[in-house]
């Protein structure tokens, strides 16, 4: 696993692992900045993406060609999810693009030794949107993430983007809902795209709703968001 060192929040440019090539830079709703990038030493079409806030870096994943989720690193706490290779149905990126939904059933595991089970399903709007020039077709997902033994312990349901030139999810409109009964409605659109040689790519600082107050249950703080970002 690639992780990336913890760099002040006045960083201003993205440096991605060796080996690896930045593409695309994302200025996010939410307050947040993503920086989206491949590895050579990564299996073909697997990509890499890791987010920062004011505070300076906060989460990255990898997910593969599938938008499968490879692993998934909360940065603050150390905490990462890696995807169980058996699943009673795999996400694939494939089938939502040719039938226009995909439904999904699998197992993550944590460092920690936890186990979740994540079912739901994807589908396509049929609406398309230009997003900064980008092309961006509308999704909507249900997802509900379950411990070992089977107790439900978030639910999320909202609004997404994909790229099938990138072959990628990008945030949205959603509300989730975690064990503890607390209810978070967040709007991670993107909002510019940077590609290389325009500016702001690899910028690091976050430019779009920074000036607002984000609550919500700090006892599900870890888990949600890496639920919440694994996939995008």
């Amino acid at each position: 696993m690639l992780t990336l060192p913890a760099l002040p929040a006045a960083a201003a440019n993205f440096t991605p692992p060796s080996g690896c090539k930045l593409e695309i830079t994302v200025q996010n709703r939410g307050c947040s900045v993503s920086q989206h990038y491949r590895c050579g030493s990564d299996a073909p079409g697997d990509q890499r993406v890791t987010y920062f806030t004011p505070e300076g870096p906060t989460f990255q994943s990898r997910i593969d060609r599938e938008t499968r989720w490879m692993e998934s690193t909360d940065l603050r706490s150390g905490l990462t999810d890696v995807l169980e290779e058996e699943a009673q149905d795999h996400a694939s990126f494939s089938t939502l693009l040719e039938t226009g939904r995909d439904d999904f059933d699998f197992w993550t595991r944590s460092n920690d030794g936890e186990r979740l089970r994540h079912v739901g399903h994807d589908e396509l709007t049929g609406e398309t949107v230009q997003i900064d020039g980008v092309t961006l077709e509308l999704t909507r997902f249900e997802l509900t993430t379950y411990g070992e033994s089977g107790q439900v312990l978030i639910r999320r349901h909202g609004q997404q983007f994909i790229s099938r030139a990138q072959g990628r999810f990008y945030g949205g409109v959603e509300t989730s809902e975690d064990w503890t009964g607390a209810v978070r409605q967040t709007n991670d659109s993107p909002v510019t795209f940077s590609f290389p040689g325009q500016p702001g790519f690899g910028s690091t600082k976050p430019e779009y709703d920074c000036d607002l107050q984000m609550v919500g249950g700090q006892g599900a703080d870890i888990l949600w968001q890496l639920v919440k970002e694994a996939r995008t």
